[in-house]
């Protein structure tokens, strides 16, 4: 038997078992692949490689926010990785910039509370700046088809869009605060 001082034993916290970390984590390390610019399918696979690869070699479990870090860490790994070999080149700083991004807005939890914000400061904006981001974000609309269907130019979708993202932005920046 191993001795642990006292000081690292009251650190230690009871590990989840492997359902209950996929169940606590998995929704985090997800968004948190697709804000560093993965789609839906690769940030599923990431998503899984990250618990194949923690399970396979289990973590000290010290605190939740710790294990939320350390499963970005190992996601964050496995995207570089994975574009490395697939010859993508993403900037490296580019990547960790969008990843002091994601902690700024998501803490150290899976991104509940910055999605609740954006959520009610999408209510905010007019019916056809939600319209418009709608079928930009969601409908993968081209700005000539939100144009059409909003009855105006094509510069006047685009400035429609960019006000309201600037809008979205600056509201849930101070909500953050």
């Amino acid at each position: 038997m191993t001795s642990v001082s006292k000081a690292e034993d009251d650190r230690h916290v009871e590990a989840p078992d492997a359902g209950e970390l996929i169940d606590q984590y998995q929704v985090a390390i997800w968004r948190y692949l697709r804000a560093l610019g993965c789609d839906s399918s690769l940030a599923d696979d990431l998503t899984q490689e990250t618990f194949l690869a923690v399970l396979t070699h289990p973590i000290r479990h010290i605190s939740p926010a710790a294990t939320a870090l350390y499963l970005r860490r190992v996601a964050y790994h496995l995207l570089v990785s994975f574009r490395r070999r697939s010859k993508k080149i993403v900037p490296t700083d580019e990547l960790e910039r969008l990843d002091r991004e994601w902690t700024r807005w998501a803490g150290f939890d899976n991104g509940d509370a910055a999605l609740e914000y954006l959520t009610e400061c999408i209510k905010r904006l007019t019916e056809r700046a939600q319209l418009a981001l709608q079928m930009r974000f969601r409908d993968r609309a081209s700005r000539e088809q939100i144009a059409a269907a909003l009855g105006i130019s094509q510069d006047g979708a685009k400035n429609l869009m960019q006000r309201a993202k600037l809008q979205l932005r600056e509201c849930v920046e101070r909500k953050l605060k």
